[in-house]
């Protein structure tokens, strides 16, 4: 799914299904893509925090995207670490379909398009040849008391 050769140039984005929705997330934000690793379940948290993985030595929050923008789990085939304000994330996806020009006309997103998705998850509905895309924020896709119940968890040194 190339970009349209009549959309105008947009943020270098990668692109990937969160069950049936096209999602992205700016390049700047994602550290790497890879298969799914262990995930451990974390008591206290959201529906959709799946739960904790060990990411490079880190203990990662685990976000389940399909269900925090549309309520209903959907196959996981890929996770997406990405750079947040207190750390790395890992989002566990679907396909991931590349990196794509998402363009966007920089407006918030009007609240009716989004449906029970918290608006604050989401910068722009950008489009690729025609296809809505929601381009999420990373930085604030995890709540503060999911980051305080993971904090629970930690270890002593």
């Amino acid at each position: 799914m190339a970009p349209s050769a009549e959309a105008p140039a947009g943020n270098s984005s990668l692109v990937f299904r969160a069950g049936p929705l096209l999602c992205a997330l700016r390049l700047g934000e994602v550290i790497e893509t890879m298969r799914p690793l262990a995930t451990h379940p974390l008591a206290g948290t959201p529906a959709f925090v799946t739960g904790i993985c060990i990411l490079r030595g880190i203990p990662t929050l685990v976000i389940d995207v399909a269900r925090l923008l549309g309520g209903a789990a959907a196959e996981v085939s890929r996770f997406v670490a990405v750079r947040t304000e207190r750390g790395p994330v890992a989002f566990a996806t679907g396909t991931i379909l590349g990196v794509r020009a998402v363009s966007a006309d920089g407006a918030e997103p009007h609240a009716a398009l989004l449906g029970d998705a918290p608006a604050r998850l989401i910068a722009a509905v950008g489009t690729i040849d025609a296809v809505p895309v929601l381009l999420l924020q990373s930085m604030r896709l995890v709540p503060d008391e999911v980051w305080a119940a993971a904090a629970a968890l930690a270890v002593p040194s």
